[in-house]
């Protein structure tokens, strides 16, 4: 088999046991991303020169003591808002298209403890603000599985790199179903970690309150995999939680969910979800049903209040955290100004493309005064309650299973232009980030088109392990994930 088609936990197997080296390995990607990345366009900026030269001195390093770590020597590939020394890192956006950090995120950091190599930043809506990576100043990135439709958004670079063969796995950020709505177009499984699991340090603010980055993997063993390195308590991280990280892969001795109790909630099975979709989704239901889990039917009242609250309180925060572009400090600054008053306006006006421009209105709109309680303080307190439903439903269940996206992945082009249907495609993950819960999205079908559907698992906060068991168990009773896009 060719290494590309590789697991990383096979991939990480071969390269323990010396059966393949570091420079095999990264040849193998490098040739597979000049075979396809023309069509799929899932990088912004490749660096296969640094990661070939690194893949040298590894292998050099290795051949007096063979001793290796899970991830040394894997390729993978990182979203383009997450922090490399030395790296450019733009955000997609024209306001940082020369900025090269002077410091490693912190989960860069561990990556790089483990010997990991890095093959390229990938693409994604500016700023993390879209569902459909259309929104990059770069261009759109493409699904793997049909060129003509979405890979999903904001992480849709970071999603058809894996799906596509062209890293062994990849991180992603969520703001509001970042990593899972992209993960179930393309095809592959994506975790949102609770809040405070993993640290943001290092990651460029989009909303700081609801931002988490995590994996986004060929298989659910590859996600335990990669949590393993990247979560963990960070002191340059003051959301970054207190706890004791668990050996996630011993999620995996049980394949079944035996004495769980999944908890299904009506409220995301009603008018506006595809006939496709649901079907899919009820079918991995009853698999679960047959691995030895209850199903029960759960409510989640405050549901339709999520998408106003979510669009509130991430843009009140997007219109703070971007203020600080402001051609002074670092990135895009504008030519001839002749005040600072002008600097300012003429580099944003510049520097940011029009979906962010939208949502710096917006939030700057419901942080003003006059306005401020009727709208952001209604929506923290609407976020409250958001959050208590789900502690109720967890008090009755395990899991919830719910869909992905409404839709399976669209055609490019078709809800640009309409900004509401756009955001109304992260209907059913926004919940998950404004209650701060983990939740994975995992393949569960495909349409009559032949575009993948997701299935979303949420758990409860920090047990993160008891979702990867049931999507494990899921995964290995079904074959979705031997599926793979056939790239014209």
């Amino acid at each position: 088999m060719s290494l590309h088609k590789l697991t990383l936990r096979e991939l990480s197997d071969k390269f323990a046991r010396g059966e393949v080296s570091a420079c095999e390995i990264v040849r193998a990607y490098s040739l597979r991303i000049n075979q396809v990345e023309p069509k799929v366009r899932a990088y912004i900026t490749q660096v296969k020169e640094s990661a070939m030269a690194e893949a040298e001195a590894l292998d050099q390093k290795l051949k007096g003591w063979r001793r290796t770590m899970p991830l040394m020597g894997m390729p993978l590939a990182v979203k383009d808002n997450i922090c490399t020394e030395g790296v450019l890192t733009t955000c997609a956006s024209r306001a940082l298209g020369n900025f090269v950090p002077p410091y490693d995120a912190t989960v860069i950091a561990r990556l790089r403890g483990q010997g990991y190599l890095l093959l390229g930043k990938t693409n994604l809506d500016e700023f993390a603000m879209g569902s459909s990576t259309e929104n990059s100043a770069f261009g759109p990135s493409r699904n793997p599985w049909h060129l003509s439709v979405i890979p999903g958004g904001s992480s849709g670079g970071s999603a058809a790199a894996v799906a596509a063969d062209e890293c062994a796995a990849s991180l992603g950020s969520d703001t509001g179903g970042s990593i899972r709505q992209p993960a179930a177009c393309c095809g592959v499984v994506g975790l949102k970690p609770t809040y405070g699991r993993v640290s943001r340090y290092g990651l460029v603010a989009f909303a700081s309150s609801l931002d988490q980055i995590g994996p986004i993997t060929k298989d659910v063993a590859d996600a335990a995999l990669l949590m393993n390195v990247i979560a963990g308590h960070d002191a340059w991280d003051s959301t970054s939680a207190k706890l004791p990280v668990p050996d996630y892969t011993k999620a995996f001795k049980k394949k079944d969910v035996k004495k769980m109790k999944v908890g299904v909630p009506r409220e995301y099975f009603a008018e506006g979800l595809d006939q496709e979709v649901e079907q899919a989704v009820m079918a991995a239901v009853e698999e679960l049903k047959n691995l030895g889990g209850e199903i029960k039917d759960v409510t989640l009242p405050t549901t339709d209040a999520a998408v106003a609250t979510y669009y509130l309180i991430a843009t009140a925060e997007a219109s703070s955290n971007l203020a600080r572009y402001d051609g002074v400090k670092y990135g895009l600054r504008s030519k001839q100004t002749k005040t600072l008053l002008e600097l300012y306006m003429k580099t944003r006006q510049e520097g940011f493309g029009p979906e962010v421009k939208r949502r710096i209105m917006l939030g700057t709109y419901a942080l003003s005064a006059g306005y401020y309680d009727a709208y952001y303080g209604k929506a923290q307190a609407v976020r409250t309650l958001i959050r208590r439903d789900f502690e109720a439903a967890f008090r009755e269940v395990d899991l919830i299973v719910t869909p992905v996206m409404p839709t399976p992945a669209f055609k490019l082009g078709e809800k640009v232009e309409d900004p509401l249907q756009m955001y109304l495609s992260d209907i059913y993950t926004i919940s998950v980030n404004l209650a701060g819960n983990p939740a994975i999205s995992i393949p569960c079908g495909f349409s009559k088109a032949g575009l993948p559907i997701g299935l979303q698992i949420i758990g409860r906060p920090f047990e993160e392990e008891t979702l990867l068991r049931a999507a494990y168990a899921y995964e290995q009773a079904t074959n979705w994930r031997a599926k793979r896009p056939t790239i014209r």
